[in-house]
């Protein structure tokens, strides 16, 4: 059974059911899904009044029939309000990483044509340099913050539109068939907007489903199940301008959560994060690897907390250390720390609740191609392959029919993504991850994937992070090597032993290079590029 749910229908019908309930608290407000509820009724109006919604029907698989509205905001109350408002007006709504520069916004939005941008104040200097290079002006809208930036020239103050908006519901009705974009990071070429049914993202990726997996058969049912939940909260530390951040927020409200977030929203405060944890009895929360796991176990170190509540730790998007891993799973002996493989494209693909060592439990409709991408693995088929996804995925890139074809797979009744994760189906149905292909080493005529030697060498005891990188060599025409942050002095050759423990010795990287700067992005994604500029 296919959902046809839609994300406004089925929040405006759960905020009627339960309007007292705390939908979202943040900086010490607390915000009523009632009214929620009616500031996003205002929103949609505000774009529906000023000629945005749903342009046509759907086309081919790479082409959207909505306006799109830029969401060029941190974590805040508003970047959830137009996420649902978009869809209540029947506009795309697409993520913007606030941290590009001008060509990079300027690219982004060349790509994804905004018909109008809802942005903060402080992003204001950038936007301005930015509008003039655009072929058409879009329709703005600036939150105030503490920049205390003036609005652009032309631009409505948020808070100001709503409050003159109607909150009668518009006469257009959102269906299943709706489009939601969101872009890659760029962290394997320039950033694509992944073209998403919501009715495929709400039945996907929002987790709106039953305990036995299957999707909700109607409105009413999901509501139900929502109103049981009634003491249910999630805390989001990742970005809403990525897709964990925004899945997770937007999953929680349709399953009838308290949506929270940390009062600073430009970095990582991890003490008022963990005051927050306690305080409010969160019973959920996301992160991002190491960037965030690492912090955490350092202040449960110095402020040992009661977190009985707290009942998951998601983590996506990084790998944890298993070392702080088993050392938060110690300090939160309550708590299932649980790993999931994704991306932008999938979804959630691969689980795994246990150490570095557990294999991962495949998703529903998920699969391991063949090497040529033509058929389906069996379990125990010693055969490296592709890690695909089928069921509610995405219908392709928008604007680009090339790498939608080679992206977007059919094998028979069969279709899937292919995002590039190389892996293996285990005779008992597991899956073994080699890593993304993209990421793979050819050293001496042998294939190595960078991300297997990453997780042996963030293992070794004394190493905080480490990520691994080919160089060119004479002798093997290129090199392994890896870039290490340490704990604890370590020579070359103590590495070295650590990992031919576990490694081929063709995989035991050649030289260790030692930094004593962070090799994560602020969002807790590998720095690549920074760890890069130091084998050169």
């Amino acid at each position: 059974m296919t959902s046809q749910l839609d994300l406004a229908t089925v929040f405006e019908a759960i905020a009627a059911a339960v309007p007292e309930r705390d939908a979202l608290v943040w900086r010490g407000r607390r915000w009523s899904f009632g009214e929620i509820s009616g500031r996003v009724r205002a929103l949609a109006r505000v774009l529906h009044d000023h000629g945005l919604g749903r342009d046509g029907e759907p086309g081919e698989a790479w082409e959207s029939h909505h306006d799109h509205l830029a969401l060029y905001l941190h974590n805040s109350q508003a970047y959830l309000e137009g996420l649902v408002g978009a869809h209540r007006a029947r506009v795309a709504p697409f993520n913007v990483n606030y941290r590009y520069v001008g060509d990079e916004l300027e690219y982004l939005f060349a790509d994804a044509r905004p018909k109008a941008i809802l942005y903060h104040a402080t992003y204001a200097p950038t936007l301005a340099e930015v509008l003039p290079r655009l072929s058409t002006r879009p329709l703005l809208l600036q939150v105030a913050d503490d920049s205390g930036n003036d609005l652009l020239p032309g631009a409505l103050d948020y808070e100001e539109a709503l409050a003159a908006a109607s909150t009668e519901p518009l006469d257009v009705v959102p269906d299943g068939d709706d489009l939601h974009i969101l872009y890659t990071g760029g962290t394997t070429g320039m950033p694509k907007g992944v073209l998403w049914r919501i009715a495929d993202l709400v039945d996907g990726p929002l987790g709106l489903r039953r305990r036995d997996g299957e999707p909700y058969a109607s409105v009413a049912e999901a509501v139900e199940a929502a109103e049981a939940r009634k003491t249910a909260k999630v805390l989001v530390l990742p970005p809403m301008m990525h897709g964990s951040g925004t899945w997770v927020s937007l999953g929680g409200w349709l399953g009838g959560a308290t949506v929270l977030l940390p009062d600073v929203v430009d970095r990582l405060d991890i003490a008022s994060a963990v005051d927050l944890l306690e305080r409010e009895e969160v019973s959920r929360m996301p992160v991002i690897g190491d960037a965030f796991v690492r912090p955490l176990v350092a202040e449960l170190e110095s402020r040992p907390r009661e977190l009985p509540r707290l009942r998951q730790i998601v983590n996506s998007g990084a790998a944890i250390n298993p070392v702080t891993k088993a050392r938060l799973a110690e300090l939160l002996p309550g708590t299932r720390i649980i790993d999931i493989v994704g991306s932008s494209e999938s979804g959630f693909q691969i689980t795994r609740t246990g150490g570095a060592d557990t294999p991962f439990l495949p998703a529903p409709g998920a699969a391991v191609l063949s090497e040529d991408r033509t058929r389906k693995l069996e379990p125990g088929e010693d055969e490296l392959g592709w890690l695909a996804k089928g069921g509610s995925i995405p219908l392709g890139y928008l604007g680009d029919p090339k790498k939608t074809a080679a992206t977007f797979v059919r094998i028979g009744d069969y279709r899937c993504v292919v995002p590039g994760d190389r892996a293996r189906l285990r005779a008992d149905g597991f899956v073994e991850m080699h890593g993304r292909d993209s990421m793979t080493i050819n050293t001496g005529g042998e294939k190595v994937f960078a991300e297997e030697v990453e997780a042996v060498v963030r293992a070794i005891p004394g190493v905080a992070e480490a990520l691994v990188l080919g160089r060119p060599s004479e002798r093997w025409g290129t090199e392994i090597v890896a870039v290490v942050r340490l704990a604890e002095e370590l020579s070359d050759e103590q590495l070295k032993d650590a990992c031919a423990a576990r490694l081929a010795r063709y995989k035991v990287p050649k030289g260790f290079i030692r930094t004593e700067d962070g090799l994560r992005l602020p969002n807790g994604k590998a720095d690549y590029a920074a760890a890069r500029s130091l084998i050169q």
